[in-house]
């Protein structure tokens, strides 16, 4: 069974960053000839693009999960990990992009283009990308970050120039059928149509595109039957047709009584903002089915009142094809008009580019009050990129991501928002990385001479202070003063002499 799908919920998984690799290039007489480690790859991308040969969301329905590839690893000898490739999903045009929230992320209008979902890890730094003229052998490389891991929104409404709209089984599909090369699905019972069907038709040099929307009933605005899911893709259209059945056999329903009911539904129907509301749009009216007799007769009574109000209308027949030609060069009328003023509408806005302020921290930190005192949470892409990027095992690594800090100005904004030594100090939104502040950690690593992969500033204080040494002073000096005293006590008890001799009275 063949279904239709325009309306998925995407959970996206972008690939992680390889790790940096941590590695001392050794040679023959060159135990240590320096540090070697490769960079790690970066993640793959996971990248929507728009193609006109795809017409529904059903293989996202389907598998909604969507995962790209991982960076590799960084490896010795300088060998850096594979990038992973981009992943590429196709999906109609007409889809419009929004994030969890409902925002507008990216409408696709037309085929060929590209939006970016969700953007792979960065590979970390080897040793080798990390050595300096002052640190020369780093102990440690940069992790690789993970990728953008969230759900995108997708809704497909069809681009079209004539949106067909009318009750179940007026003959919308067949109207399709008749006026281009389509071949939608077409039976004797209601709601046959179960996905909107588009058809290219050809009057004169005109070209354009009509799209049968799924029949409306009573309540569709608010979501009966059929209706909300299919007047989405009656929003792009520039003019509508409504097809109003002339031989229906159900009581109480008639061309005229069918034409403010689908009126009332396309009135209820909200619009997004800065789009003409769907009654305000060129409408023509098709009588349909006059090839039955009890038909014919209906269209001839119900049609001069219809032209009362203000319609243009035509009584046409899907099966003997009579009166298409008429109605298939008026709407091509309607659509060439359309394109018209379109084209005459002023040109969007200009792209202004701004570039970053040369005083701009690229961070901001917020006061937020806790039980045991102010927490300072550090928001910033960089880092919070450095964050994911440090491996808190190392010693070294954590001292590299300490001065990269109070590089970027950290350490200054904390003491000008009134931090001190202690603090709690956060970064990254959520849980994040928390920090009990020591402003004596941020300072000159690269001039440290420590064993490779440790950092001497994080090890206790162990120097003496001024009184320690003043005691350990007088204790040193009284115990000197003890052990001479008990030397001369023990010599003038006779228990050793300054002078010993031998028997035959000589020095010994």
């Amino acid at each position: 069974m063949v279904t239709f799908v325009d309306h998925v919920t995407l959970h996206l998984k972008a690939g992680d960053g390889g790790n940096g690799c941590v590695s001392v290039r050794r040679e023959k007489f060159k135990p240590l000839a320096g540090p070697d480690g490769g960079n790690g790859g970066h993640g793959g991308d996971i990248v929507l693009v728009s193609d006109a040969q795809t017409t529904t969301l059903l293989g996202f329905h389907r598998h909604p999960h969507v995962s790209s590839a991982n960076g590799g690893p960084g490896m010795g000898d300088n060998r850096s990990g594979g990038n992973a490739d981009e992943l590429v999903l196709t999906v109609p045009v007409g889809t419009v992009v929004k994030d969890a929230d409902g925002e507008l992320l990216a409408d696709f209008t037309e085929p060929g283009m590209r939006f970016l979902a969700a953007e792979g890890g960065h590979g970390g730094l080897g040793n080798a990308a990390l050595a300096t003229t002052k640190r020369k052998a780093p102990g440690f490389a940069l992790l690789g970050t993970e990728g953008w891991q969230g759900d995108l929104l997708l809704e497909l409404k069809t681009v079209a120039d004539v949106a067909l709209v009318g009750f179940p089984s007026a003959g919308k599909s067949s109207l399709v059928a008749a006026l281009s090369a389509a071949k939608p699905k077409i039976a004797d019972y209601p709601f046959t149509t179960l996905h909107p069907n588009l058809g290219v038709v050809q009057a004169g040099s005109v070209r354009y595109t009509v799209a049968d929307v799924p029949g409306l009933i009573e309540g569709a605005s608010e979501g009966k039957g059929l209706g909300l899911e299919f007047l989405r893709h009656v929003e792009r259209c520039s003019a509508l047709l409504h097809v109003l059945d002339c031989a229906t056999l159900e009581p109480g329903r008639d061309p005229l009584s069918d034409l403010d009911v689908i009126l009332g539904e396309l009135g209820a129907y909200p619009v997004p903002d800065g789009q003409l509301p769907l009654l305000e749009r060129p409408q023509l009216i098709a009588l349909n089915k006059i090839d039955v007799p009890e038909a014919r007769e209906l269209a001839d009574f119900v049609k001069p009142e219809l032209e009362e109000r203000g319609y243009r209308v035509f009584e046409i027949s899907t099966a003997s094809h009579e009166g298409l030609r008429p109605l298939s060069f008026a709407l091509a009328e309607l659509v060439e008009k359309a394109r018209v003023e379109a084209a005459s509408q002023p040109a969007p806005s200009r792209i202004v580019l701004r570039p970053k302020a040369v005083d701009e921290a690229g961070f901001t930190i917020k006061v937020e009050g806790g039980s045991h005192g102010n927490v300072y949470r550090i928001l910033g892409a960089k880092p919070e990129r450095w964050v994911q990027q440090t491996d808190f095992t190392n010693d070294e690594a954590v001292g590299f991501l300490a001065d990269r800090l109070a590089k970027l100005g950290v350490e200054d904004r904390l003491f000008a928002v009134g931090a001190v030594a202690g603090s709690t100090v956060v970064i990254g939104a959520g849980n994040g990385i928390v920090f009990d502040w020591e402003p004596t950690l941020t300072s000159t690593a690269e001039l440290v001479t420590s064993p490779r992969g440790s950092d001497p500033r994080l090890d206790p204080i162990r120097r003496r202070t001024t009184g320690q040494r003043r005691e350990e002073y007088h204790d040193l000096m009284d115990a000197k003063s003890e052990a001479r005293a008990e030397l001369v006590r023990e010599r003038d008890a006779g228990l050793w002499a300054d002078d010993e001799s031998d028997g035959d009275g000589e020095n010994a």
